[in-house]
């Protein structure tokens, strides 16, 4: 059987990515409405067991994910940087499974430990990330030899700073706008109390350790040993062709 060639795959790419893009403005008018019409107290007529707060929730993430789904291509114009397609597509499959599938579908509810997957996973793509970003802020500057073990450091750190600052932002969204980012109520209101109020923000934070942990382990592996197991996933500053 033939292998898809890089045209083929790119296409398809694209395709799929349009397809995130349209699941994310489809929506927003129909929860404008819901916004508009729902009660913020669950009743016996709301079919679909949701109230004002879930739909402003999804309303919010579903603008955040139109402006996701943006931002690559407007870094890459104004930094004038490439973003591996590897790269690219992993983060547009856990926008489609953070936004789309998580709150609009309801994944976070219905599939056992989908939230912590997906922290995982998000805490390794941006340890990933952190690797190129390290060369990126040492490109304007004489090159430094910066050891295996630091340049892991700094990509470990920096996706756990990403992930508190994440948490940030859901305490925040709870706090003004009642919605349920940090899962402190059950599904049906319930409003969790004590250890069990915190338990989905720490094991969040813990999994992102987690995940920043194996990519800057595979990260420094590669880097120690020569391995070039990071040479497809590095963000790269496009030069000029006399460079």
């Amino acid at each position: 059987m033939k292998k898809m060639t890089e045209e083929t795959k790119d296409k398809i790419g694209r395709i799929f990515s349009a397809i995130v893009m349209i699941s994310f403005i489809a929506p927003i008018g129909f929860l404008l409405y819901k916004m508009v019409t729902t009660s913020n107290v669950l009743t016996e007529s709301d079919i679909d067991g949701r109230v004002r707060s879930d739909y402003i929730l999804m309303f919010l993430e579903c603008v955040l994910g139109v402006f996701a789904m943006m931002l690559p291509g407007m870094l890459t114009k104004k930094f004038k940087i490439e973003i591996p397609g590897k790269i690219y597509y992993l983060y547009v499959v856990f926008l489609y499974s953070a936004i789309f599938l998580g709150e609009v579908r309801d994944f976070y509810y219905t599939i056992p430990y989908w939230d912590t997957i997906l922290h995982t996973f998000s805490g390794a793509m941006i340890g990933f990330i952190g690797f190129s970003l390290i060369d990126i802020l040492n490109n304007d500057v004489e090159k430094v030899t910066l050891s295996p073990f630091f340049i892991a450091f700094f990509a470990f750190s920096f996706a756990i700073t990403v992930g508190v600052i994440w948490e940030f932002y859901e305490f925040t969204s709870d706090h003004f706008l009642g919605t349920n980012m940090q899962k402190y109520k059950l599904k049906d209101g319930t409003e969790l109390v004590g250890k069990e109020a915190l338990k989905d923000t720490m094991e969040d934070l813990m999994v992102d350790v987690l995940g920043a942990f194996v990519a800057s382990g595979i990260g420094y592996i590669s880097l120690k040993h020569k391995k070039g197991w990071l040479d497809d996933l590095r963000i790269k500053i496009r030069r000029k062709k006399n460079e």
